[in-house]
């Protein structure tokens, strides 16, 4: 009986499979293409000024210290998102929560890479599609390529990041990321 129920198990264990949120998620419309972003790895950064030389350094892009602007360097973006919080995501395959490990000045770095899922909207109507749910204005002149924002679509808080003129990045915890994916799909077919 022991050796069944631990076979059973075994093959349980072995057909078990973990899949990313989202994964594979991508619509197209006539103006707008939705796609969910591989996952990356992300740190929630809190420091004070004297410690941004030093983080930096090790994070090897710039901290930006101005509202909505963000600062991208080999496969790793930082945004600002207060005035001593960052959100840093790394596409690369770096681990940004350890290359803030040896810093000695004063900061806080969490790993959320867990938490966050991204998608990307892109198109001639992607701000159209954003902004049927996100207050922030999005035109070129007030939110520039490069310009980042803590705001909301529709009922929940994102991380929005402008990478081409044409081209956003959504950021939304995972436990939202099926309600933002839905929701920016009917944007999307509303603005076609």
């Amino acid at each position: 009986m022991a050796k069944a129920a631990a076979k059973r198990s075994a093959s349980a264990a072995a057909s078990i499979e973990r899949h990313p949120a989202l994964a594979g998620g991508e619509v197209t419309t006539a103006g707008v293409r939705l796609a969910v972003l591989p996952p990356a790895e992300r740190i929630s950064l809190r420091a004070p000024e004297a410690s941004i030389t030093a983080l930096t350094r090790a994070l090897g892009v710039s901290l930006p210290k101005a509202p909505k602007t963000s600062a991208a360097k080999a496969g790793r973006t930082a945004l600002w998102l207060g005035p001593d919080e960052w959100l840093v995501i790394d596409e690369a395959g770096g681990d940004p929560l350890a290359d803030c490990a040896g810093v000695k000045g004063l900061h806080s770095a969490v790993g959320i890479s867990h938490r966050n899922v991204a998608i990307s909207v892109s198109g001639r109507q992607a701000a159209d599609t954003i902004n049927a749910g996100c207050p922030q204005d999005l035109s070129l002149a007030a939110f520039p390529v490069g310009a980042a924002s803590r705001t909301v679509l529709g009922k929940v808080e994102i991380v929005l990041l402008r990478t081409q003129e044409d081209t956003f990045r959504v950021e939304c915890w995972r436990s939202f990321s099926d309600y933002v994916l839905a929701f920016l799909t009917k944007a999307a077919t509303d603005a076609a």
